[in-house]
């Protein structure tokens, strides 16, 4: 089956994308670039970079705009897969959901108003599970942004490794947050995998943190050879 990823420059959509490329395939990356920092919907650091991620991949990228506002935005998103469905020719639509029931019953909607299947592989996965397999299958990820106590500054480019993960699950334990970010406590941002054709290179990035919500902003990246 033809199919378009909702691409972030995430973990859980590149991995979601990984997945589908095992069974399907990849048309397309859909990435919304919402104007709204608060978007209940869409990834928002350094959601400008994903072009670049999408070169270091070999797919073809779709950057669609939206305001981002709570609803209207989804009418933004409508748009974009049928614009997939149109230049594309997607069948389906996957999606790196994991536990936000907002999130996948309103793409899932959105599908069946265009009459095309919506899959999400990392439904309902272990949490811890899930990035110990992301790790063990060679995705170098970091964090590039925290919104949770006691995530604080030190987390920021911080790459999700044996130790980082080990750190999250006390975490979860003792403070009750979600590891894999699920509830919003950080983002992430891929910087290679095996289904990277080319690696990303950061070349210049910088902090921006206070009363533990940051980002690493990253001004500046390459793509490059393995």
């Amino acid at each position: 089956m033809k199919v378009g990823i909702l691409f972030s420059g995430g973990k859980d959509s590149v991995y979601a994308c990984h997945l589908a490329q095992m069974s399907d395939e990849v048309e397309c990356l859909i990435t919304l670039i919402s104007e709204n920092e608060e978007s209940y919907m869409f990834h928002t650091p350094n959601i400008d970079k994903c072009s670049l991620l999408a070169e270091a991949m070999d797919i073809p990228h779709i950057e669609w705009r939206t305001p981002g506002g709570k609803e209207a935005e989804l009418d933004d998103l409508r748009d974009a897969i049928a614009h997939a469905i149109g230049e594309h020719g997607i069948e389906g639509i996957v999606t790196g959901a994991i536990e936000s029931v907002y999130q996948a019953s309103r793409v899932q909607r959105i599908c069946m108003g265009l009459d095309i299947w919506c899959f999400n592989p990392l439904w309902q996965m272990d949490q811890l599970g899930y990035l110990r397999k992301l790790a063990g299958d060679g995705f170098n990820v970091i964090i590039s942004g925290i919104f949770a106590y006691p995530l604080d500054d030190s987390w920021l480019g911080r790459r999700i490794d044996a130790a980082t993960i080990e750190d999250l699950s006390s975490l979860k334990d003792r403070y009750r947050i979600n590891p894999s970010g699920e509830g919003g406590e950080y983002e992430s941002m891929v910087l290679d995998g095996p289904n990277f054709k080319k690696r990303i290179e950061i070349l210049d990035s910088e902090t921006v943190y206070s009363n533990n919500s940051g980002i690493l902003k990253i001004n500046d990246i390459r793509v490059v050879k393995k």
